[in-house]
């Protein structure tokens, strides 16, 4: 996705609950029988679908694929035709996966993907199965390729590597390799452990053993460009401005003359969701931000001002702290926090409808993460990580309709479509901040007076991260109030505090994310005023788990 304004592309998804269902284009528009024959719906929008077979980096395709200005979506290896009727799919991807083709119960390649008559690009796992399912034929290897490899280029005059060397360094992870080549296809490059590292055929099917989506291939990015313009002819019109003007004109006409409201958190998620929404139907919005209890230091001040500052629509201040942290009471498990935030935001925000009047419609701005994250798509290949409290958590017999404008949106695309908004850079740009707020940055029972200790620890962080100049390089920097206690000495006396992390991670989106190597000194700065400051703490540890294992919340 690009910032710029060219023909139409397709419009977000609006969600639905309860009895009533509104959607654009880009969700089917009624329920069909599974089948195996695509049949798009008219003027269905052009999309590239990867199928996931399990990859750790199958998400990743996705995004490099609409990095290139082309739509795709991430589905599961086994959805039935019907699932894409609202797409004009372009081409297929076959992502990688953990599994060998040969076993009895490994997945399989749809009769709609070769049917379909549309290109493939099978990566990986999805090269053998490709290759096994026309005919060829897939065996262990004498020994595992992971790691960096060089591929030599056999067919120059492949579109697939077209504008690229004749030999490059590529990133392999593969203990299966192709052995016998299908009918049809061809040899266009090679490994020293793959001797087919790519293949091909006259009829736009192609794989590659190596990833083109990680960084560690230097050149992918063109590969799957190619792939995209070269081999499936795509016209690269996913943008920004489409997204902007596809959407509003959905929203407009699914909400019609009714009212909405909005859960406005301050951050750049439910900022963009506002903004979008409110483009569409101007005061018919109303805006609701919720002081619940949880927020950082002096945000909820922060928060109200920057928005009636920047954002001319309708805005409610809510404060709700006493019955969150009712609702949080000897609570520990952090499922059950979540769906308690959950419940208790959609609750506070029914009553609040009542008030305006007739409300049909909620906006929440649930992105793409969240949404994987909860395992909300459908796809019995992704275990559920934890629920989101817009997404699991909410309660099942919630009255509102959803709108959910950027849920198949990556983070980088929703500033793409803030800027082209036009809000500034300080909210476009702004670290995440989850929408359970400080409950989940505070292992055990959540209490006012943890709350004041984590409160005065997050600040002093947020501000030395701030005066460092690194606080736009990082994807999120905050503290965690761990259950653990440990002796401390201070000021000559024996003490016995609390410990407080220090989480600091760089992303590209969420689904996977680095721990941040922050300068010693900065470090040392940040635990040395904790320790001086908040008098609760007498240790500061600094987390240094990437995701996976570990997620970027504690909680």
């Amino acid at each position: 996705m690009v910032e710029t304004t060219d023909a139409s592309a397709p419009a977000d998804r609006i969600r639905s609950s309860g009895d009533r269902e509104v959607a654009t284009y880009l969700e089917i528009a009624r329920a069909r029988e599974p089948g195996q024959v695509l049949t798009p719906a008219p003027n269905a929008p052009e999309a590239v679908v990867v199928l996931d077979y399990g990859s750790q980096f199958s998400m990743l395709i996705a995004r490099r694929i609409r990095e290139a200005s082309v739509y795709s979506e991430l589905i599961p290896w086994d959805a039935p035709a019907s699932k894409l009727n609202h797409l004009k799919v372009k081409a297929f991807v076959l992502s990688g996966g953990p599994a060998s083709v040969y076993e009895a119960d490994a997945p399989t390649l749809p009769d709609y993907v070769i049917n379909s008559g549309v290109p493939v690009l099978g990566i990986c796992y999805g090269m053998q199965l490709l290759a096994h399912a026309l005919g060829g034929r897939v065996d262990p290897a004498d020994s595992r390729e992971y790691g960096h490899a060089m591929l030599s280029v056999a067919e120059a005059s492949s579109p697939l590597f077209k504008g690229l060397p004749a030999s490059l360094p590529v990133w392999m992870s593969h203990g299966d390799h192709v052995v016998q080549l299908p009918v049809g296809f061809r040899a266009i490059a090679q490994s020293d452990n793959a001797p087919v590292a790519a293949m091909a055929d006259d009829h736009g099917h192609v794989a590659i053993q190596f990833h083109p989506e990680v960084v560690h291939t230097p050149q992918g990015d063109q590969i799957i460009r190619n792939f995209l313009f070269e081999v499936a002819h795509c016209t690269g019109q996913w943008t920004a401005g489409n997204f902007v003007e596809e959407s509003v004109a959905a929203i407009r006409e699914a909400v019609g003359d009714g009212l909405v409201i909005c859960a406005l958190s301050g951050g750049v998620d439910s900022a963009v969701a506002a903004s979008l929404v409110h483009a569409a139907i101007g005061d018919q919005l109303t805006c609701i931000f919720v002081d619940n209890g949880l927020l950082r230091l002096g945000e909820a001040e922060q928060v109200v001002t920057t928005f009636r500052q920047h954002l001319s629509m309708k805005l409610s201040h809510v404060d709700a702290t006493e019955r969150f942290l009712a609702q949080l009471a000897e609570v520990t498990d952090p499922e059950t926090k979540r769906k308690r935030i959950g419940e208790t935001f959609i609750r506070l925000f029914e009553e609040e409808t009542r008030a305006l009047g007739r409300v049909d419609f909620l906006v929440q701005g649930t992105t793409y993460p969240d949404v994987v994250e909860s395992a909300s798509t459908g796809n019995a290949g992704t275990a559920k990580i934890k629920t989101h409290h817009n997404v699991g958590g909410l309660p099942k017999d919630m009255r509102l309709t959803l709108i959910e404008p950027l849920r198949n949106l990556f983070k980088d695309e929703v500033r793409r479509v803030g800027k082209q908004l036009g809000l500034p850079d300080e909210m476009v740009y702004r670290q995440p901040f989850p929408g359970p707020g400080l409950a989940i940055r505070i292992i055990g029972e959540v209490t006012p007076r943890k709350l004041d200790i984590l409160r005065r620890a997050d600040h002093i962080v947020m501000d030395e991260i701030e005066k460092a100049q690194v606080y736009y390089e990082l994807w999120q920097s905050f503290a965690v109030l761990t259950d653990t206690m440990s002796v401390g000495v201070q000021g000559d006396f024996r003490t016995y505090g609390h410990t407080i992390a220090l989480r600091c991670v760089a992303a590209e989106d969420a689904m996977t994310a680095d721990w941040a190597r922050l300068p010693y000194d900065l470090l040392a700065t940040i635990s040395t005023r904790i320790t001086n400051e908040v008098r609760e703490v007498n240790r500061v540890v600094y987390d240094i788990t990437s995701k996976p294992p570990g997620t970027i919340e504690w909680e």
